[in-house]
């Protein structure tokens, strides 16, 4: 018999418990909510391109090599790891889909203005690591998947020449927090 948890609606809607027992409400998020712990055990748990990879590859390392790729700048470096902390809360899904689902996509927006207010960033994802984001999934699925798939020579994207290893999840989420840190936050 399968068993499913509904959880109870309150006054700011339905809610999830995170990995540190908090409550957040994924329609009615608050910077209080927000805890960097969850964000990096969740993300550890998720794997990239819904799991089509030759080995689990987290969206936690994604986020650490996406942070590695900027030059200097703090801000642009916590922004980076930061990129996908939504689908900590919300989960990850495939683009095709995602491009369709609108209202998911304001939901995830609201989450995303959330985070960077928690972590004193500016409101929306900077071009810089839109284009480190852009490049990084190329090589991910060079070396993850081990297609030329996501090679399109009209969008001029080249991959990073160096190869990515999968870690493990609890490596990635050490790596993770560890860049927080560094990046001062």
């Amino acid at each position: 018999m399968i068993h499913t948890h509904i959880t109870p609606a309150t006054e700011r809607g339905n809610w999830i418990i995170t990995y540190t027992g908090k409550r957040f409400f994924p329609l009615d998020p608050r910077p209080d909510e927000i805890c960097i712990d969850d964000i990096a055990h969740a993300l550890s748990n998720v794997c990239r391109f819904g799991g089509h990879v030759r080995t689990f590859y987290s969206v936690a390392q994604h986020c650490v090599l996406a942070a590695r790729y900027v030059d200097g700048d703090l801000a642009l470096k916590r922004w980076a790891l930061l990129h996908d902390a939504s689908e900590a809360y919300l989960g990850d899904m495939v683009k095709p889909l995602k491009n369709t689902m609108h209202a998911f996509e304001e939901v995830e927006r609201n989450v995303m203005e959330v985070i960077a207010r928690k972590f004193g960033l500016e409101p929306f994802e900077p071009l810089e690591v839109i284009e480190i984001d852009r490049r990084l999934c190329v090589t991910e699925a060079r070396d993850l998947i081990g297609a030329n798939v996501w090679w399109n020579p009209w969008l001029k994207i080249q991959p990073f020449p160096s190869s990515i290893v999968a870690c493990t999840p609890q490596e990635a989420e050490r790596a993770f927090l560890q860049c927080m840190k560094d990046f001062g936050a």
